[in-house]
């Protein structure tokens, strides 16, 4: 059966699959490096949108300045936020998408969280609450909508989902707009994430 049980010999597998990903080959600047972080006993899963460059590069998600808010946000330090029995990390896309002409990161790859998303879920039973963080992952699990509207209204998407902003440098504008975000909305997605990963 092995120490983590056939559950976990089964998302082992399928995490080896997915990191061994190529489907995206031909359209990915940097080739693929698909990167995701998924645990039999994760409490908390992270959506979000893909990795960044300096992500691309570690093959370690969220390894930059965003990731530094995020947790910021979340009030995690590194060694729990990279504790795979503890949060789990699924991109709607899980490799670096390259830039728009204009500037900014493009979107994620349509063809990558519905090729693994259904076939790594399952295997985590115990996530108690999805943080969607961006429009990208939002949108995936929700639907269309407005962002800022679902952040807002976070409290009716508890227990199971938290909206929240991409944690990237733009945000920073958008929150000086907003400082319902700060006042409200991170206290209590602080006191979420304790309850979650103290089951």
């Amino acid at each position: 059966m092995g120490v983590g049980g056939p559950g976990a010999l089964g998302l082992k597998r399928v995490e080896a699959q997915a990191r061994a990903c190529t489907l995206c080959t031909p359209v990915l600047p940097l080739g693929p490096r698909p990167i995701l972080q998924v645990g039999k006993r994760a409490r908390l899963l992270i959506t979000s949108q893909a990795p960044g460059t300096k992500a691309h590069l570690s093959g370690i998600p969220f390894q930059d300045a965003s990731g530094i808010r995020l947790r910021d946000w979340l009030g995690l330090d590194e060694a729990i936020f990279y504790d795979p029995d503890c949060v789990a990390i699924l991109p709607t896309g899980f490799c670096y998408p390259g830039r728009l002409p204009r500037g900014g990161d493009a979107p994620p790859r349509p063809e990558c969280a519905p090729l693994w998303h259904p076939r790594l879920l399952p295997l985590m039973p115990e996530v108690r609450c999805r943080l969607l963080v961006g429009s990208y992952a939002q949108r995936l699990v929700l639907g269309p909508g407005s962002l800022a509207d679902r952040v807002r209204r976070h409290e009716e998407f508890l227990p199971r989902y938290f909206p929240l902003p991409h944690p990237s440098w733009r945000t920073l504008a958008w929150a000086a707009k907003n400082p319902w975000f700060e006042a409200e909305v991170i206290p209590r997605l602080r006191q979420v994430v304790r309850e979650v990963l103290a089951g």
